[in-house]
């Protein structure tokens, strides 16, 4: 017995009726998840772009502590040591939704990579030999020295024998041209060829970028960099825990003791490059609000008067 077709009809329809239910069911069931999404998105990420901005103004709040801080000691001490609120961290301090932290280092304290050049452009020999030095006792090659010191002068001639100048960069891919001026950041060891993260990871807390002629503080420099003034002395470096020790009650050494350590002669080739004093310092503050890291990097300028001012900014990266 066959069915009618106006049933078949009625059927046929039925069913293309539920089927497209079916699809608007879930076309709105897609749309509806998605906007939701969205919305959560938009939520999140407006979320931690006011955390970051928050966390932002937090960590200039901190750089500001700290040149008060550096501005306080100015007028309280005629040096810098390790002994002095300055060096104190700033330990973990709850604010709202989160902590801040800092320290502060005396950038002064370790080998300046400018220095490597005079004011006039022209190769420093004695500071290469120095940082040669200190990459000899980290186990690094002694050679980079010479590369670095050719990518800040100002001539375009590699130092024999293992300078490099834009023939080798522009060797590179991509290609570049050597700085042949002074760094404003210690990291550009990076740009050397071959250097690496691993070499600069181990350098890192002995190097500095400041400007061309400034005197290493001996109060807080590590003994390394100390030995490394002059050829053929290893007695400051050999135990940074003793070092230390004798740090806890002031300066150590003095400019005076190592005239004593040194000898007459080769005092007086150094003497012009070394102090018990500071005029930069690094700020490093953390910023943690809920989920959202900030890490602010500062270099802070103390000038006449003890007037403190941020000349150089950092953030996540140093």
């Amino acid at each position: 017995m066959s069915v009618p077709r106006r049933h078949a009809t009625r059927g046929t329809q039925r069913g293309v009726a539920l089927i497209t239910a079916v699809l608007i069911v879930a076309l709105a069931t897609i749309l509806a998840v998605n906007v939701i999404y969205r919305g959560m998105l938009d939520q999140r990420r407006a979320s931690t772009l006011f955390a970051l901005d928050q966390a932002f103004e937090v960590a200039l709040g901190a750089e500001a502590w700290a040149a008060d801080v550096l501005q306080r000691d100015e007028q309280e001490s005629q040096g810098d040591n390790l002994t002095e609120n300055w060096a104190r961290p700033l330990p973990p301090l709850p604010i709202e939704g989160g902590t801040v932290a800092g320290r502060l280092e005396d950038l002064q304290g370790r080998f300046n990579l400018n220095n490597l050049v005079f004011g006039d452009g022209t190769t420093n020999p004695d500071a290469v030999l120095q940082l040669a030095r200190i990459l000899t006792w980290l186990d690094l090659e002694p050679t980079w020295a010479s590369m670095m010191a050719d990518w800040i002068d100002e001539d375009t001639q590699p130092g024999f024998p293992d300078g490099a100048e834009d023939s080798v960069y522009t060797g590179q891919n991509p290609p570049y041209l050597a700085a042949n001026m002074p760094i404003t950041r210690a990291s550009e060891l990076l740009s050397l060829p071959g250097f690496g993260p691993e070499r600069y990871a181990k350098l890192k807390p002995y190097v500095t970028a400041l400007p061309v002629g400034t005197k290493l503080n001996v109060c807080t420099a590590p003994g390394i960099v100390i030995d490394a003034l002059i050829e053929n002395v290893r007695e400051f470096g050999l135990s940074p825990e003793d070092l230390a020790k004798r740090r806890e009650n002031g300066c150590f050494p003095t400019v005076a003791d190592l005239r004593g350590s040194f000898g007459e002669e080769e005092f007086q080739k150094v003497k012009d490059s070394i102090a018990e004093s500071s005029n930069f310092f690094g700020a490093t503050v953390w910023v943690t609000i809920g989920t959202t890291d900030f890490t602010l990097y500062s270099l802070l300028v103390r000038g006449q008067g003890g007037l403190v001012r941020p000349q150089l900014r950092s953030f996540g990266t140093e």
